[in-house]
This record gives structure tokens, C-alpha cells and sequence, in this order.
């Protein structure tokens, strides 16, 4: 379980690993291009109800990981999530939610035969 550090605060918020990877990813896209934007989430070890923070380039923010092994990100579930943080909603997170596995990609051998590409001299 890894831990979000919002602004000053001591305490953090409960993060799965595999989950706050992709928020990692999708947080700092964001915010390297000067996009503020809400992030609430719901589930964890929070109280009922949802919790919400604006993120905007000047907070200080760190992502702490129980794990020092990278995780495998899911392209789709991390488009989905950026599309969500650009929406008026913001961000939504369920603390709770399973991440699918990335899609298995077909890894074929180069041979002869396989196509190269020409650069010109």
C-alpha cells in the first residue's frame, strides 16, 4: 500500500501500489503542463463519503510506494483517467477498484523476412 502526500500535511492518504502508479502518471502529465484540476476519491481506509483536493502545480505533492518494483501500466485505464481529470467532474478514484492488467502485446522475433525500416544515408 503506497501513500499520497498532499501539500504539507504529515498524514497520507492509502493508495494500492498499482493504482497510484497510474495516478502518478496521469497527476504529473497533468501538472507539467499547468493543468490544476479536482481529484476526489471514495473507499480505503478514508471515512464514508469522498474526500477532494484541488491539484495545481504549486502544492507540493509525493507519491510514496511500498514497492521499489515499477509497475506495468494499463494505456487505456491511464487515457481514461486523464480524460476524467479534464472533465468538470475532475478525477474520480475508488481506492477499491481492481486496475486491469495491461493488454498482453504479441512479441514476434525479427527475421529475415520482417520489414525494416530504410534511413536514408
Amino acid at each position: 500500500m503506497g501513500q499520497l502526500y498532499y501539500g504539507n500535511a504529515t498524514t497520507s492518504v492509502d493508495v494500492p501500489d498499482r493504482l497510484l502508479a497510474h495516478l502518478k502518471v496521469v497527476v504529473a502529465t497533468k501538472l507539467r503542463r499547468n493543468e490544476s484540476f479536482m481529484m476526489s476519491w471514495t473507499g480505503g481506509s478514508e471515512p464514508a463519503g469522498r474526500s477532494s483536493i484541488w491539484l495545481q502545480p504549486a502544492i507540493p505533492l509525493r507519491f510514496v510506494f511500498d514497492t521499489a518494483d515499477m509497475e506495468v501500466l494499463n494505456p487505456q485505464t491511464v487515457r481514461d483517467m486523464a480524460n476524467a481529470a479534464t472533465s468538470s467532474a475532475g478525477l474520480i478514484v475508488d481506492l477499491d477498484q481492481d486496475i486491469p492488467a495491461a493488454p498482453q502485446r504479441e512479441i514476434r522475433p525479427v527475421t529475415a523476412s520482417t520489414p525494416r525500416l530504410k534511413v536514408p544515408a
